[in-house]
């Protein structure tokens, strides 16, 4: 007698949820943490099965991130990585199973899991194979246009023989790789531990070897291959290797690992050399989006996000139900094979079986102008060059390429949802390989030989250039966070380009007007030179120098910096702060004089009706030319209105807009001889680097003694109008007095008020205390998650208690001190250095320029000096705060930690961090809690954790060790304890 088939006990199971597709159940349960997943699984069986799904546990211990050891499945791994797994009860805790559930989403998730790649073995000869290929044919026939497979690269490779499984587990078995998942987190796991992973592993996704230091984690591995030779053109190569943004990678990976759907990033071309096993490769041409990928781009900063399937469900799912002129290029790549991937071209890689293989990015002529043009900032072009014109159906373009430009406008108004501007894939289209629009227009943005179907494929840097939203200002904007290169190394990038490849220098300035317009401020510098009587710019000064926000020029015996950065508000309250700051250093006679740049001129530049004309200003007075714009702001002709104190109220305020004002404020300064500190760090004697340290306490001393400009009655009014951040004290005008009501209410001082000098710090710290959390979750790693967590707690309920606060007769706590210029950018590309004849700083004739300790002159030993430090540069931003802050960005990035340079640079700099006296404490009652105030590193944390740059990243990359730290209060004596015993010291003399 047949038996009856099991009830289905989905129902009864998950009760109202059974609503729920089992996708959707499952990512939810993706939301939960180990133990609630622990907790759901007791509720019924159903929810028993789904809460141990082995991706799902997956998942869980990739998002930890940090070194892994995978133990024989996900759920184990996890558990034992959050010491919540018990080994000894092994053996008694065996899964439980259960009938009559049956479910098609985890049957396929199963099926990825265990299924075989044999259909895909099979190349279907669509894709070239070449070898002997020479420089000219590939650059004339490939290179920017299509793929090739290249034999015979690699023949002389010792890769070829060394690079095994076996060979690499014996050489490099205990060398951590980093993993590449889909997590935000960084995984790593050593060679042994991820080849006992393969080898038991039944993942649908396994873990994929992919990493891009592996140079550094394993230098013999880069003696085993060379670069071939119709790559060996690299524009990168002139940037030092820790300034060149990621470009080689290690590629291992088993079975049904792979790479899903991506362009390459910066729109970079790629070569790609199999050394081990089998890959199957898919491609389409630029503009093409294939299906089942979306592209998201970000209309805020241009930010590009791909969301599409893992490499094994593509294939499995989606290839099949391709019509023919819909798939994409395909190979089966052997070893000893190298495939070239030109820039823009869409590529998925499946692996169909243990592969061994290095890659590498590169720039050369063919697509250097694109990856100008990918930086750029702004989303329009950023869409149409990762996904074509996609978004914008064929009935809607006609024929011509105006009516293309006017349809791609049409996606970018401001009504339309973020969901309606993204790209994606279309239906399967007649014709192959087209971009998704008709007529015209595909010929413009792709060549396409129809008597060759898979030929000739190329973008047209012209018609995509049309693209660039001319309301963005390219150098100031802000740039795509997915940017392939950042900024500053960018720009520091194409100087370098231009002065090592002059015969370039056509092809580099159209890169340079592509990402950052430089023709336009080429313009305006020829306008400022000639209003001045500078000497003309030579064609070495074309391009600008500085790696900041504003374009800076050097040309001849001066500097020329255009102020960008912000708005034209923020850029003239810059230019005005600099320039009352250069007057009051010559009004009292400051010492500080003599090591920043002399000013040779300053003044507007104005665009009216296409024409532009320089005006000279010195800072004083409001000039005829902006008057209309601050019809308010009146005074004397000989003060400051765009001052220190002004510019401290408007970046509170932040009350102008004059984004679209065709103006932009410049300053003219005598050149410094020598070159930075940041490029000639690497030469330095240990003696150069202490005698640095002594030049850069003197100055730092110098300028924390210079007195502040006064506060006029007028602004002392705006100061005390301006609205208080939560985090801070209730009332912070003069003389007023504050109770702090909050649970933590016994630990803090009952009262106290902050003059107005301290009230605007006050203020834009206690606002970057609001969105502290948040903040440094956006930052991420290397940043401890657990430190994350903690940030808030560790900070003071009131930032005022960062303050010197002392009590008074009257029983109020007042600030001791007055707050400092504060240079707020002290770092290795604000020093100048100039060479001097190789000496002893303990010879006789060195003394004249030895560190000075105290008014003596303190020999050095060991190494010959070269270098001596002369000016300290770039004051645009230049603030009022505390001295301390000042010692953040000189110790973590000048000293680079160095505590013996941090020891020197206190000899020298000699004054007091507190005023605070001992018996006028606020921790005089000697509280666990207060305690922490008396401690000048604690202040110095603090203000590491509030800082508006990501100063974090950089402690945790320079104390590696810290990343596994469990309180603040460790980092902080471990970084800056020495500021401790400093400021003991100084109250002892």
């Amino acid at each position: 007698m047949d038996q009856y088939p099991p009830r289905d006990r989905r129902p009864d199971a998950l009760g109202d949820l059974r609503l729920l597709p089992d996708e959707v159940i499952c990512a939810i349960l993706d939301l939960l943490s180990p133990s609630d997943l622990g907790r759901v699984a007791c509720v019924s069986s159903v929810m028993y099965i789904l809460c141990n799904e082995e991706p799902l546990w997956m998942n869980k211990c990739l998002s930890v991130g940090g070194l892994l050891e995978y133990r024989g499945s996900w759920k184990k791994t996890t558990l034992s990585s959050l010491n919540l797994y018990a080994e000894k009860e092994d053996g008694c805790q065996k899964p439980l199973h259960f009938d009559g559930f049956n479910s098609l989403f985890l049957y396929r998730r199963w099926y990825r899991r265990f299924t075989m790649l044999n259909a895909f073995y099979l190349d279907n000869g669509v894709l070239e194979r070449k070898k002997d290929l020479s420089l000219e044919e590939f650059h004339s026939q490939y290179d920017g246009k299509k793929p090739v497979l290249l034999t015979e690269l690699a023949e002389t490779w010792p890769a070829k023989s060394k690079w095994t499984i076996d060979q690499l587990l014996l050489n490099c078995g205990d060398v951590a790789f980093r993993i590449s998942q889909r997590t935000p987190k960084k995984v790593k796991m050593k060679f042994k531990d991820y080849v006992s992973y393969m080898k038991i592993q039944h993942d649908e996704d396994p873990l994929y070897i992919f990493d891009d230091n592996f140079g550094e984690a394993a230098p013999a591995l880069l003696e085993d291959y060379s670069v071939p030779h119709l790559f060996q053109e690299d524009f990168f190569d002139v940037l030092d290797h820790d300034q060149r943004p990621p470009f080689r990678w290690l590629i291992i990976g088993p079975e049904r690992s792979g790479a899903s759907w991506h362009v390459d990033p910066g729109l970079t071309s790629a070569w790609n050399t199999l050394l081990c096993g089998r890959k199957r490769w898919a491609l389409y041409p630029p503009g093409r989006v294939p299906a089942g990928v979306t592209v998201h781009v970000s209309e805020e900063d241009g930010d590009v996000n791909i969301e599409g399937p893992t490499s094994l469900q593509w294939w499995l799912d989606i290839y099949p139900q391709l019509a023919d002129n819909d798939k994409p290029f395909e190979c089966t790549q052997l070893p000893g094979e190298t495939i070239f991937v030109p820039s823009g071209w869409w590529h998925c890689v499946l692996n169909l079986e243990t592969t061994i293989a290095v890659t590498q990015n590169f720039v050369n002529p063919s697509n250097f102008e694109f990856v100008c043009l990918d930086v750029a900032p702004g989303h329009r072009h950023k869409g149409v060059c990762r996904a074509g014109l996609l978004a914008v159906h064929d009935e809607d373009i006609g024929d011509g390429k105006d009516h293309t430009l006017s349809e791609i406008n049409k996606l970018n108004h401001s009504d339309m949802t973020r969901k309606e501007k993204r790209h994606k894939s279309p239906e399967p289209v007649k014709e192959p390989y087209r971009n998704g629009c008709s007529g015209h227009a595909v010929d413009e943005l792709l060549e396409v030989d129809k008597s060759l179907q898979y030929q000739t494929f190329s973008y047209d840097i012209d018609f995509l250039s049309k693209l660039l939203e001319e309301e963005k200002d390219h150098y100031c904007s802000i740039w795509s966070s997915s940017n392939y290169i950042g900024q500053r190394e960018f720009r520091e990038w194409l100087h370098k380009l231009w002065i090592v490849k002059p015969a370039m220098r056509k092809l580099i300035w159209k890169g340079a007007c592509l990402a950052m317009n430089v023709d336009k401020w080429y313009a305006y510098l020829l306008e400022i030179c000639a209003s001045h009587d500078l000497p003309s710019p030579s064609d070495d000064e074309k391009l600008p120098v500085g790696t900041g926000s504003n374009p800076v020029f050097l040309i001849s015996d001066n500097v020329i910096k255009i102020y960008t950065e912000g708005g034209f508000e923020s850029a003239i309250h810059g230019q005005g702060t600099e320039l009352e700051f250069y007057h009051l250093l010559g009004e009292v006679g400051s010492s500080l004089i003599e090591h920043v740049p002399d000013v040779v001129a300053s003044g507007f530049l104005v665009v009216e009706n296409g024409l532009h004309k320089a005006v000279p200003w010195d800072g004083k007075g409001v000039p005829e030319v902006i008057a209309k714009f601050y019809p308010t702001k009146n005074c004397p002709q000989d003060c400051f209105p765009f001052g220190i104190w002004n510019k401290k109220i408007f970046e509170l305020k932040n009350s102008g807009d004059f984004s679209s004002t065709k103006m932009w404020p410049y300053i003219v300064t005598k050149r410094c001889k020598g070159d930075i500190f940041a490029h000639i760090r690497d030469t330095l004697s240990k003696d150069d680097l202490l005698h640095l340290a002594s030049f850069l306490g003197d100055q730092l001393r110098s300028l924390h003694l210079l007195p502040l400009p006064p506060i006029q009655n007028g602004l002392k009014s705006e100061i005390n109008e301006i609205k208080l951040m939560a985090g801070i004290s209730n009332n912070l005008a003069e003389g007023a007095e504050t109770t702090i009501s909050h649970a933590s209410a016994e630990i803090l001082p009952r009262a106290f008020n902050i003059p107005p000098e301290w009230k605007l710090t006050v203020v834009a710290l206690g606002e970057r205390k609001k969105n502290t959390t948040k903040r440094l979750l956006q930052w991420g790693d290397p940043i401890p998650g657990l430190l994350i967590e903690k940030a808030e707690e560790y900070l003071p309920y009131d930032v005022a208690l960062l303050l010197d606060l002392v009590k008074g007769d009257d029983g109020l706590y007042r600030v001791c001190c007055s707050p400092s210029w504060i240079h707020s950018d002290i770092m290795d590309d604000n020093i100048h250095m100039e060479p001097v004849l190789p000496m002893h700083c303990y010879d006789e004739g060195a003394l004249h320029i030895g560190p000075n300790i105290n008014g003596k002159n303190v020999p050095c030993q060991g190494e010959l000096r070269k270098w001596n430090p002369t000016h300290i540069i770039d004051l645009s931003d230049l603030s009022i705060g505390d001295p301390l802050y000042d010692f953040i960005p000189l110790y973590l990035d000048v000293f680079r930690g160095d505590v013996c340079l941090l020891r020197r640079f206190l000899e020298t700099y000699g004054l007091p961090l507190s005023k605070r006296a001992a018996d006028h404490d606020i921790l005089s009652d000697g509280s666990v809690e207060k305690r922490k105030f008396r401690r000048i590193s604690y202040r110095a944390m603090c203000y590491c954790i509030l800082h508006e740059e990501n100063v974090l990243g950089a402690i945790f990359n320079i104390w590696k060790e810290l990343r596994t730290a469990t309180s603040w209060q460790v980092v902080e004596e471990t970084i800056f304890g020495e500021l401790n015993n400093y400021q003991h010291n100084v109250q002892q003399i």
